[in-house]
């Protein structure tokens, strides 16, 4: 069977259409907080879906990688190539991931496939999301301690046209969650 076939008949069978959500924004600036709750709604809902999370990523699939150029590439590339898996079973898959230049939001996408991804930019400024990091990972950045973090000694580059952006400054996370979902369902409810 073919994998256009084989994804057909699972959304068929899973009432969905499946998407990567691909969650893109700075450290700390509520990706994995947002990721989360859409997971729990959907599933809520009755929607197969599973988010891959860059901490989680990295303890394992990508746990041989570091932050360098490269590797970052890597991780974002790995990470792409499970999504498309996920699409091809009719799975939809949140992904929140830093994803910090165009370049490699590009890799994900050429991957992925333009019609099976639906970009989010989570948006809040670099001094907030400073202030929301229990790990401490900003001021060891600043102090020297951690190189290339993005945001402080790497760049992160605003996305040009993100087919959604939420701001995460404003607002309680519940309400970020349910104004992504209503952006969501629609794209992935199944129409027979």
């Amino acid at each position: 069977m073919s994998e256009t076939g084989y994804r057909q008949i699972m959304e068929k069978r899973f009432g969905q259409k499946a998407r990567v959500i691909w969650l893109t924004g700075l450290p700390c600036s509520g990706k994995t907080t947002l990721g989360a709750g859409l997971e729990k709604a959907l599933l809520d809902q009755g929607f197969h879906v599973r988010l891959l999370d860059g901490d989680v990523t990295r303890r394992g699939l990508c746990s041989d990688l570091g932050f360098s150029a490269i590797d970052r590439e890597e991780n974002i590339r790995r990470v792409a190539e499970i999504s498309k898996l996920f699409v091809e079973s009719g799975i939809i898959t949140i992904n929140a991931f830093i994803t910090p230049t165009e370049r490699l939001r590009k890799l994900a996408l050429n991957i992925i496939g333009s019609d099976n991804l639906v970009s989010v930019f989570v948006n809040a400024p670099v001094e907030v999301c400073e202030a929301r990091d229990v790990k401490g990972m900003y001021r060891k950045a600043r102090r020297g301690e951690i190189s290339d973090f993005t945001g402080v000694s790497a760049p992160f580059e605003i996305p040009q046209n993100p087919d959604y952006e939420i701001e995460t400054t404003s607002k309680a996370p519940e309400q970020n969650i349910a104004e992504l979902l209503g952006f969501i369902v629609p794209k992935i409810k199944f129409e027979a």
